[in-house]
């Protein structure tokens, strides 16, 4: 499936209507540039650092982005957005972008084992140079570890069933693919809502442990906000409830830096939702730097 830019209108709306012009901007989570490739066209003079911790979405953006990179109009980083620091000096930004999703390119990509409907190995690192994958979660951590993953990052109510069916399997073998968890999961929960599969939310569960998605998110904001030039943005789709209670406590809490620039959180329009079935969760909040 093609990678499509989430609420990218959206974005590039309130990026035009800016008073300052958004001449620096920095993109968090390059994944296939979708957003990046939308600013870049739309607004003048714009210039971006890019960041992404998975070695395809740098090879793929250095190859697709070739002329903007030599033009100084992208610089591209293979890194994790939360070290941003190493990268950019003392950099202001007129605009900020954090996309907490998985791609499209990860999730159809059977080999990189983040999703449950393709069979692969049982990995789900975004950076392939990391060590810890979900195998090892499933198959090492002890019963407690993975039931108080799976309720609370995966937000599931009694994980104590599928838990205990996990170590009773591996004792007798190995989990090695993504296909013999979710059969599992499929198994003990059988599905309770349709079109959704039972692994849904352990999947998702595993995938913010492997990653460390969730531990360093609020100091990180904070640190992006205070990077933010007089009257600059800083866009965040989550896509998880965990992320986007995070990002709305954050932003509503750091009045010394500025405010929310809506109070509600703006989603994907339905026709979007119907074209683009991945947008159906994202949430996206907006924060502004204070002009004075």
């Amino acid at each position: 499936m093609e990678h499509i830019p989430i609420l990218k209108d959206q974005i590039l709306s309130e990026i035009v209507s800016m008073e300052n012009p958004c001449l620096r901007f920095l993109d968090g989570t390059f994944g296939r540039g979708g957003h990046t490739r939308a600013i870049i066209d739309e607004i003048e003079n714009v210039n971006v650092v890019a960041f992404d911790r998975d070695q395809d979405a740098i090879k793929w953006g250095q190859k697709e982005f070739a002329t903007e990179i030599s033009q100084g109009k992208l610089v591209l980083h293979h890194a994790n957005f939360h070290d941003f620091e190493k990268y950019i000096g003392d950099q202001l930004f007129d605009g900020v972008l954090l996309d907490l999703g998985v791609s499209s390119p990860q999730l159809d990509n059977s080999d990189r084992g983040f999703s449950f409907y393709s069979n692969g190995p049982l990995d789900m690192r975004m950076d392939q140079e990391q060590s810890l994958t979900a195998k090892e979660i499933i198959n090492t951590w002890e019963e407690k570890s993975l039931s108080d993953i799976f309720f609370q990052l995966g937000e599931v109510r009694r994980p104590g069933r599928v838990v205990n069916a996990i170590v009773a399997d591996r004792r007798k073998q190995e989990f090695t693919t993504t296909e013999e968890l979710a059969n599992l999961i499929a198994r003990i929960e059988g599905w309770k809502k349709k079109g959704q599969h039972p692994a849904t939310k352990y999947f998702m569960a595993l995938r913010l442990v492997v990653n460390d998605e969730i531990e360093p998110l609020k100091d990180t904001l904070l640190r992006l906000m205070k990077r933010l030039g007089r009257g600059g943005r800083f866009f965040v789709l989550t896509f998880h409830s965990i992320e986007d209670r995070i990002v709305k406590w954050v932003f509503k809490e750091a009045v010394d830096i500025g405010k929310p620039l809506y109070k509600k959180v703006v989603i994907p329009s339905r026709d979007e939702q119907m074209s683009n079935k991945r947008s159906r969760s994202a949430k996206l909040r907006i924060f502004e730097r204070s002009k004075e």
